[in-house]
């Protein structure tokens, strides 16, 4: 019997590749596989972090010398979301056409367009807005990295270790979010870590940021080419892959998607300008009054990220849906909490010191609410992402013939498909990254503020609409009964 080590072609392609197999998987699969996954989960690290750069930058703009409205720094927001949900697509069907390895390798170096335009447009204050909108937009590039690499590394492990590997494989994407809110107040000398750092006395330096990023961007890129491998056994066609598209689950989960995972990039999108927006005011000058988002932006994505394994562990042992259903639940609670501080707070349109104080009284509650609603959706990303491959194994299970052959074709074809299924659901789902800071502070909004409130509770009943969707369609037990004969309600 081969392992997993010897069937292997030029280009570090490996041909023999079946990770059911409980020999092969011991005699050396598992040990590829974890190889394979860590550096996909450090170059998928660096694709967040690039695609959210902006989310805690654009905080920044004011204070180095540009003139936007906050309508302004929220498209800036949203629009790397935008292009990254778009390119979710393409990234997940290059995996089967190009290989896990190579792509990677290439999506890593396609960061270097979004870290080096950005060096140079912070440093001009004369830069135009529409050209700060298009280098805003390539940084979606970073978005894509998440779908190629949840499709490749969906290849590697077996069903029973899909829940906890991709719940891994994304968490180390996620907290390219944290990261970079956390760390780039720090790095361009505009304080954090909660007030231990301080403001640099030479002023902001925003371009440090994209230095960062251009050099590890070229480290991802060697690891992926050192260390990483391509599965023969992965291989498909475009047009085999997009069939998925005629699948209602597909459209199903990917609404579901929206709910969780549109939650978690939205918010940690906007999170830094809500914080602005309703708890801090630029006078006295030079540090302001209030809240400063630098302390606390990131958190949100560091709990979202932390619990997202979480979330793939509960659903490996208790069933994605039954998981999920609770989710959306505890996800209507959090979001009616913080509506209820926002309801709370005093309006915050002008440079008034007073309100901010104010305001600040209320911010523990808007913080502890906001997080929870963050841990919520950490968790029902890891759930939902654990239903897409036990959806399509159930279906080509239940329609083999019973015989081990039809079986292990019907397994494999399912991992494919599957895999793409999982980027058609990781771009619909990531839109909402777009569409949560449109709706918080669009060029045609005119009061931000008020826009915020409304939208949170439009959030709180769509996460309504979630719950009942999943109950109805994966929990129900007359619709499996009638659908999937052989699966119990836990086991999706």
């Amino acid at each position: 019997m081969s392992t997993a080590t010897t069937q292997r072609r030029t280009g570090r392609w490996i041909d023999d590749w079946r990770p059911e197999d409980e020999t092969f998987w011991a005699e050396g699969g598992q040990k590829v596989a974890r190889r394979n996954l860590w550096v996909s989960i450090f170059a998928e690290h660096l694709g967040f972090s690039v695609w959210l750069i902006w989310s805690v930058s654009s905080a920044f703009l004011l204070a180095s010398g540009f003139t936007f409205t906050p309508q302004e720094l929220f498209m800036l927001v949203a629009l790397p979301n935008l292009v990254g949900s778009l390119l979710r697509v393409p990234y997940t069907l290059a995996v089967p056409v190009f290989g896990g390895r190579n792509w990677t390798i290439v999506s890593a170096l396609l960061l270097l367009i979004p870290s080096g335009l950005f060096i140079v447009a912070v440093q001009n204050p004369a830069t135009p807005y529409w050209v700060f909108c298009l280098i805003a937009a390539t940084a979606g590039f970073g978005g894509g990295n998440f779908a190629s690499s949840m499709a490749n590394i969906n290849f590697f492990y077996p069903a029973a270790k899909k829940g906890a590997a991709l719940g891994l494989n994304a968490a180390g994407g996620n907290l390219g979010v944290a990261l970079i809110q956390f760390g780039l107040p720090v790095v361009v000398g505009g304080a954090g870590a909660f007030g231990l750092v301080k403001a640099s006395d030479g002023g902001l330096h925003l371009e440090r940021a994209g230095w960062v990023y251009v050099v590890l961007s070229l480290v991802a890129a060697g690891l992926a080419f050192r260390y990483m491998d391509n599965l023969s056994t992965a291989e498909a066609k475009p047009r085999e892959q997009l069939s998925v598209l005629k699948e209602r689950h597909t459209w199903i989960m990917a609404v579901l998607y929206i709910g969780t995972f549109g939650s978690f990039i939205g918010y940690s999108a906007a999170m830094p300008l809500l914080i602005k927006l309703n708890f801090f005011v630029p006078t006295p000058a030079p540090l302001g009054t209030g809240i400063n988002f630098a302390y606390y932006a990131f958190l949100g994505a560091l709990v979202g990220s932390l619990t997202r394994p979480f979330g793939g562990w509960l659903a490996d042992k208790y069933g994605g849906a039954r998981v999920t259903v609770h989710v959306f639940g505890a996800m209507v609670v959090g979001t009616l909490g913080v509506l209820w501080t926002l309801t709370q707070l005093t309006p915050n349109p002008s440079a008034d010191p007073a309100i901010a104080l104010d305001n600040r009284a209320w911010f523990p509650a808007f913080l502890a609410f906001f997080l929870f609603v963050f841990a919520a959706t950490g968790i029902g990303n890891g759930s939902t992402y654990r239903m897409i491959p036990t959806i399509w194994r159930t279906k080509a299970l239940e329609s083999c013939g019973g015989s081990e052959a039809g079986r292990t074709a019907a397994i494999a074809q399912s991992t494919k498909s599957a895999s793409a299924a999982i980027g058609i659901i990781g771009a619909v789902g990531a839109i909402g990254g777009f569409l949560i800071p449109m709706i918080f502070g669009a060029p045609w909004v005119e009061d931000p503020v008020a826009a915020v409130r409304s939208a949170f509770a439009v959030f709180a009943g769509f996460y309504v609409v979630c719950g009942f969707v999943t109950w109805a369609v994966y929990l129900r037990r007359s619709v499996l009964v009638a659908r999937f004969p052989s699966l119990a309600p836990a086991g999706v």
